[in-house]
């Protein structure tokens, strides 16, 4: 007898957990239900009320990006943090960076670039139409031009222009874009303490944004443009 209330007590043990985890199972399965039943209305709403579900946001997306000119490592890139997206819930925060992200991304200038114009004529005018006197400067930016149109590479495009405040160093960069017909970026680093702001946050932090370089390639509209880097001292 003594066995058998041992077998039959091991018995009721094995009973009241398989119930105690199927009851779990249960409660985790009608969580999930609850959420997704959630979530519908949610979608139904914003439809109704005239607003882009968070699916149709994702196919405009991946829509626009059929679009870009990019190659296939960056293509790539897009697809797994898009599927990151679709796998997220739109009620937390991480959905928000990633959606601004994935925006950014779409709104970058992937390989579109301006044609330059190499007229060295043309260029020499503008720059005597926009600047009075500075015959030394110009003539170095003239000769910078002509070498660039010579090697054809676009190698060290780099120019340093120092002097005095309200001399022409800013306008000069104006005038350089115009006379190459490329796009004209002006960003001020007088005054900045935190290089994030140059380069951006790293988009696992709440509130991230993007540098201002990318911003202005952004604005830009173009991978080429005249990048003044203006009040670097």
């Amino acid at each position: 007898a003594l066995a058998t209330l041992k077998h039959m007590n091991v018995e009721y043990q094995r009973l009241e957990l398989k119930n105690d985890i199927q009851s779990k199972v249960q409660m985790d399965m009608s969580q999930q239900q609850r959420e997704y039943f959630l979530h519908q209305q949610i979608k139904t709403i914003q439809e109704e009320l005239g607003g882009v579900s968070h699916d149709e946001e994702i196919e405009e997306m991946k829509a626009k990006a059929q679009e870009k000119h990019w190659d296939e490592k960056v293509a790539k890139h897009f697809e797994k943090e898009i599927a990151k997206l679709q796998r997220m819930n739109p009620q937390v925060a991480e959905y928000s960076i990633q959606r601004n992200y994935l925006e950014l991304f779409l709104d970058l200038p992937w390989n579109e670039f301006s044609k330059d114009k190499f007229d060295l004529k043309r260029a020499k005018k503008i720059l005597d139409r926009d600047h009075y006197g500075l015959d030394d400067v110009k003539k170095r930016i003239i000769e910078y031009l002509a070498v660039l149109k010579l090697r054809n590479d676009m190698k060290s495009p780099i120019l340093c222009l120092y002097g005095p405040p309200g001399v022409g160093k800013t306008s000069l960069g104006k005038s350089i874009a115009e006379a190459l017909g490329r796009e004209y970026v002006r960003i001020s680093l007088g005054g900045l303490r935190d290089e994030a702001e140059i380069r951006g946050h790293r988009k696992t932090y709440i509130g991230a944004m993007p540098g201002r370089i990318i911003q202005s390639l952004k604005k830009a509209g173009t991978s080429n443009p005249v990048f003044v880097l203006d009040e670097i001292d």
